[in-house]
């Protein structure tokens, strides 16, 4: 029996490459799957003194947390922000990116091709820290550009840090911004591998630059597209904590509208010291994006098979 084990016979062939994987799965399963029994945290009525596994399980049979996360009012709001910023996040992004890589290849000439490359790309390694400092710079009531431009030419300043409803566009179009770039680059990867003589038939045939786009290239790299797709959509109640933080910063007026959960909770472990809700807050973003990226590869997967994940 042990002699037909598939495994044993796999290691016995590939013993090196096993050996030589073992310190990434060690340090996977150390800092990844060893942590994760902190969830129970998120059932318990946490005590400094007792510690994690000897504090007492929170009320109404541990889920005591994650009623008041949403009775509160935070757990639907929080969650309503961070799908719609990644929704609207992942359309802008990625529709840029795909446009900028289509318009990149349809170019002429090598060198200009690469310039434009490297300029769109640039934006990505600027840190969010710098992009706040770029939207204070530019919203400052006091001193920024729009306001002093405002000014000098007789009108009345605008306070947009006490204008909840236009930091979603705001927020958006500075990811949108930072990300097209690197997003165009895994598009251009993709047309670039593409079939020359499909692009040779379709000249030869008399295709114009949008039935060429439409009907050879965009069918093409749609496995690329629905990958892409997948992967982001597995993220899809993970806020980008960084952007978010950089660019509102700790202005109490903007949380109803820029508030996700990621920055819910990391404002709720340096303010108070109800780490059960927090973890609560933690827990249910990841199951929620299991379930999503659960759900909708099923249904890529019943498109068609070749297109999905697992």
């Amino acid at each position: 029996m042990d002699r037909n084990n598939p495994f044993r016979k796999e290691f016995k062939k590939n013993w090196p490459l096993f050996l030589m994987i073992m310190p990434a799965a060690l340090l996977v399963f150390v800092f990844s799957y060893v942590p994760m029994t902190g969830l129970v945290l998120a059932f318990k009525e946490y005590k400094f003194n007792l510690g994690i596994f000897g504090s007492p399980w929170a009320k109404n049979h541990g889920f005591y947390n994650f009623r008041f996360l949403f009775l509160s009012g935070k757990g639907w709001v929080i969650t309503r922000n961070t799908i719609l910023y990644n929704l609207a996040t992942l359309s802008m992004s990625q529709l840029l990116g795909l446009t900028l890589a289509i318009s990149v290849s349809e170019m002429y000439g090598r060198a200009y091709k690469r310039m434009v490359q490297s300029l769109v790309f640039i934006p990505y390694f600027v840190s969010w820290i710098i992009v706040g400092a770029f939207v204070l710079n530019i919203f400052n009531y006091e001193n920024g550009v729009m306001n002093t431009l405002i000014r000098r030419c007789g009108g009345t300043p605008v306070n947009v840090y006490a204008m909840p409803m236009v930091w979603p566009f705001i927020i958006v179009a500075f990811h949108a911004w930072k990300w097209s770039g690197y997003n165009s680059i895994i598009y251009i990867a993709a047309i670039t591998n593409l079939d020359s003589e499909c692009l040779e038939a379709a000249e030869i045939d008399g295709a114009s630059i949008w039935q060429h786009i439409f009907y050879v290239v965009l069918p093409s790299i749609l496995p690329t597209i629905i990958i892409i797709l997948l992967l982001n959509l597995g993220g899809i109640l993970r806020g980008d904590f960084a952007m978010i933080y950089q660019i509102v910063g700790n202005n109490g007026q903007l949380y109803d509208t820029t508030e996700v959960i990621d920055t819910y909770v990391f404002r709720s472990l340096t303010s108070g010291t109800d780490f059960g809700m927090t973890a609560a807050a933690a827990f249910y973003q990841n199951v929620v994006c299991f379930i999503i990226i659960v759900t909708v590869n099923w249904l890529v997967k019943r498109y068609s098979e070749e297109y999905a994940l697992f």
